[in-house]
C-alpha cells in the first residue's frame, strides 16, 4: 500500500495545485486580495503531499520493494543502503519527483513566511508557482509514474549504474535541484511582479534570498559534480564540456547575472526591466537542462536515457513556460518604470558589463551546446568540443574576471574614472608580477591563455579583497564579508584551473609487479596486483607507494572494479593530495606480456579549482545570512518603536 499512498498523495497535490491556480486567478480578476489567506493553506498542504509522495518512494526503495517497476530498474537488494537512498533520485522519475517535491515545500515557504510584497503580487506569485508545478505533474502522473507496479514482481532489481554508486550521488542531484527550484520561485516573484506592476525595490528584496540561495546551491551542485567526474570517470580532467555539464552551468551563468541585478535593483532602484529578464532567462535555462538531461537526445553518463514522447512532453512544458513569460514580458515591459539613474562611471555600469559578458558567454555555451543536436536532426553530424568552448568562452571570461574585480572598487551611482584607476593600481602591480615571474620560469612551456589566467587570477585576488582596505573589520557588514569572499574564490579556482592546465604532467605506462616508475618527481612502486571484493562488486587492486624527493613513501590503490548487477567495470582512481597538487593513478588494462597499463598524471593547484568553488559558495551563503539578518533586526527595530 506504501507506492498506492504515495501515487494518491501527487494526486492530491495535484489537485491543490489546480484549485491554488483557480483562487489565484479568481482574486485577481476579481480584485478580491483577501483570498490570499485562502490560498496559503492549499499551498501549504500541497507542498506537504509532494514531501510525502516522495517519502513513500524512498521507503520502498529502502525496502527493496520489487513489485514497484522504478525500484526493480533503479536498485538491488544487495546494495548498500546509501545507494538505495540516493537510487530514489537517481533516475529519470524519481529525480522528477524530488523537483516537485523541492518545488511544492518552496511554495509553501513562499506562502507561510513571505511578507514583503504586496497581497496582489503575492498571490500573484504563488499562482504562477501552481501554474509551474501543474505541468511537472501532469508529467508525472500521465507520463511518469514512479509508483507503477511489475506483476509479477522479480526476484530482484537490475541495480544502479555504478557509475552513480558514490556518496556524491547523495549530495550532488538534490543541490541542483534546489538551484534549479529556487530560480522557478524567482520565475514566479517576475511574473508576479509583471502581472501587478511592481517591479520595483521592495520586489527585489523579497526575490533575492531565493536568487541568492539559489545560487548557492547551484555552485556547491556543480562544484561537487565537477570533483566527482574528476575521480570517478579516471580520465583525470575536471570539466569536459559535456552538454549535461553544460546543462548546469548555463543556469549557474544566468543565475549570477540575476543575482547581480538583483541586488542593484534592491539597493539602488535600478535595472528594472533587466532583473525581470534575467529572471525569465535563468528559469528557462534550468528548463533547457531538464530538456537535455531528460529527453533522450544526448548520450552522457549524467543523462536520463528516456523516451522521446517524455522528452516531447518537456519540450511542450518549455514552450508553454517560457513562451508566455517572455510574451508576459513583451506585453508589460513598456509599463516597469525606468529606475534611478546612474553615470557612466559607477558600481552599476560595471555590473551592467558584468552581465552582459555572462550572457555572452550563456550564448556561447548555448550555441555550442545545442549546434550539434541542430545538425544532427538534418542528418549530419558535427562535434563541438573543449577547443571551441575554451577559445571562445575563455578570453570573455578574463575580461569578465576584471570587470568583477571593478565593481566593488567603484562607487554607486557617480564615481571619477582616475580615481577607479588608482584603486586598481595596486591589483594591476600584482599581475605585472605575476606575469614576471611564470614568464621568467615557465616560458616555452605554458600556453598564452594560461598565462593570461594566472596574471588575472593575481589581481583578482588582490583586487577582490579592496573593499576591506582602510574599513572596521568588526564593523564590516556580513554581506560584504560575503562579497570578498566569493571573488576571491573566483580567483583561486581561476589559478587552479590555469596551473592545471599549465603544468599538468602527464605519463602512460606498461609495468609489471615490482617496476620502479618516475615521473614529474615522483617515484613509485608498483608492488603488487590482488583481487579484493567490496558489498556488490569485486575488484583488482594494484598495491603501489608514492614519494617525492626522497620523503616518506606513502601507500596508493588504484582499483579496476566490476559490477555484477548491471554488468559494468570501473576504475577507481588512487589520489595522492599534498597542499601544491595531486598525484593521480589509475590502473588500466592488462596486457598479453603481462602488464598493467598504469596512467598517471601530476596536476599542480588542481584542488584550488574546487577550493574556490567552495569559498565562492560560501561567500554566497554569508551574504544571504548577512542580508536576512540585517532584515530581521530592521523589522524588530520597527517594531520596538512602534
Amino acid at each position: 500500500m506504501i507506492a498506492e499512498a504515495g501515487l494518491a498523495a501527487l494526486w492530491l497535490a495535484a489537485a491543490l495545485a489546480l484549485l491554488q491556480l483557480a483562487l489565484v486567478a479568481f482574486g485577481l480578476v476579481g480584485r478580491k486580495g483577501e483570498l490570499l489567506g485562502a490560498v496559503r493553506p492549499v499551498a501549504v498542504s500541497q507542498g506537504l503531499l509532494t514531501l510525502l509522495a516522495f517519502v513513500m518512494l524512498v521507503l520502498l526503495f529502502l525496502r527493496s520493494d520489487m513489485s514497484v517497476m522504478l525500484v526493480v530498474t533503479n536498485s538491488h537488494s544487495m546494495k548498500p543502503w546509501l545507494y538505495k537512498f540516493a537510487g530514489t533520485w537517481g533516475n529519470h522519475e524519481g529525480s522528477m519527483l524530488l523537483w516537485v517535491t523541492v518545488m511544492g515545500l518552496a511554495g509553501s515557504a513562499v506562502a507561510l513566511f513571505e511578507r514583503a510584497l504586496r497581497r496582489d503580487t503575492h498571490m500573484a506569485t504563488l499562482g504562477a508557482q501552481a501554474a509551474i508545478s501543474l505541468g511537472f505533474y501532469a508529467f508525472l502522473l500521465f507520463s511518469s509514474n514512479p509508483f507503477a507496479r511489475i506483476d509479477p514482481p522479480p526476484p530482484d532489481g537490475q541495480g544502479l549504474n555504478p557509475l552513480l554508486q558514490d556518496p556524491g550521488l547523495a549530495f550532488h542531484p538534490p543541490t541542483l535541484y534546489l538551484g534549479y527550484v529556487g530560480l522557478s520561485v524567482a520565475f514566479s516573484f517576475a511574473v508576479g511582479a509583471l502581472l501587478t506592476r511592481q517591479v520595483d525595490a521592495g520586489f527585489a528584496r523579497a526575490m533575492r534570498p531565493w536568487v541568492l540561495a539559489a545560487w548557492v546551491m547551484l555552485t556547491l551542485g556543480i562544484t561537487a559534480g565537477s570533483y566527482w567526474a574528476y575521480y570517478e570517470l579516471g580520465w583525470g580532467g575536471w570539466w569536459f564540456w559535456d552538454p549535461v555539464e553544460n546543462a548546469s552551468l548555463m543556469p549557474w551563468l544566468a543565475a549570477t547575472a540575476l543575482l547581480h541585478s538583483v541586488t542593484v535593483l534592491a539597493t539602488r532602484d535600478a535595472l528594472r526591466a533587466w532583473t525581470v529578464m534575467l529572471a525569465v532567462i535563468a528559469f528557462s535555462m534550468s528548463m533547457v537542462g531538464t530538456f537535455l538531461v531528460r529527453s533522450g537526445i544526448l548520450t552522457s553518463v549524467h543523462a536520463f536515457a528516456v523516451d522521446p514522447e517524455r522528452g516531447t512532453f518537456i519540450l511542450g512544458l518549455l514552450a508553454i513556460y517560457i513562451g508566455g513569460a517572455f510574451a508576459l514580458f513583451g506585453w508589460r515591459v513598456g509599463a516597469v518604470r525606468e529606475g534611478a539613474p546612474f553615470e557612466l562611471v559607477s558600481r552599476e555600469t560595471m555590473l551592467v558589463i558584468n552581465n552582459l559578458l555572462l550572457s555572452v558567454i550563456l550564448g556561447l555555451v548555448l550555441i555550442g551546446t545545442l549546434y550539434p543536436l541542430m545538425t544532427e536532426a538534418f542528418g549530419h553530424k558535427v562535434s563541438v568540443g573543449a577547443p571551441y568552448f575554451d577559445r571562445i568562452a575563455g578570453p570573455i571570461a578574463l575580461i569578465l574576471m576584471i570587470a568583477m574585480m571593478a565593481g566593488p572598487l567603484t562607487r554607486w551611482r557617480r564615481d571619477r574614472f582616475a580615481v577607479v584607476a588608482g584603486r586598481m593600481m595596486v591589483p594591476a602591480i600584482v599581475a605585472l608580477v605575476v606575469l614576471a615571474l611564470v614568464v621568467a620560469l615557465a616560458w616555452g612551456r605554458i600556453g598564452i591563455l594560461p598565462l593570461a589566467g594566472l596574471v588575472v587570477a593575481g589581481a583578482v585576488a588582490v583586487g577582490s579583497v579592496g573593499p576591506l582596505w582602510k574599513r572596521n573589520l568588526r564593523r564590516t557588514p556580513l554581506f560584504t564579508w560575503g562579497m570578498v569572499i566569493a571573488h576571491l574564490g573566483c580567483a583561486v579556482s581561476l589559478g587552479g584551473m590555469a596551473s592545471d592546465s599549465a603544468f599538468t604532467v602527464e605519463k602512460l605506462v606498461a609495468a609489471r609487479p615490482g617496476d620502479r616508475i618516475e615521473t614529474a618527481g615522483w617515484t613509485l612502486h608498483f608492488d603488487k596486483i590482488m583481487p579484493i571484493a567490496g558489498d556488490n562488486w569485486t575488484a583488482l587492486q594494484a598495491d603501489m607507494t608514492a614519494s617525492r624527493g626522497g620523503g616518506t613513501a606513502i601507500a596508493i590503490h588504484p582499483q579496476s572494479r566490476f559490477f555484477a548487477s548491471p554488468p559494468t567495470t570501473t576504475t577507481e582512481a588512487a589520489l595522492l593530495t599534498r597542499w601544491n597538487g595531486q598525484l593521480y593513478v589509475v590502473l588500466g588494462q592488462e596486457t598479453d606480456d603481462g602488464r598493467w597499463q598504469v596512467r598517471i598524471w601530476w596536476k599542480p593547484f588542481v584542488t584550488f579549482i574546487w577550493l574556490g568553488g567552495i569559498m565562492i559558495a560560501l561567500g554566497g551563503a554569508l551574504a544571504l545570512l548577512g542580508r536576512e539578518r540585517r532584515g530581521w533586526l530592521l523589522k524588530w527595530r520597527a517594531r520596538a518603536i512602534a
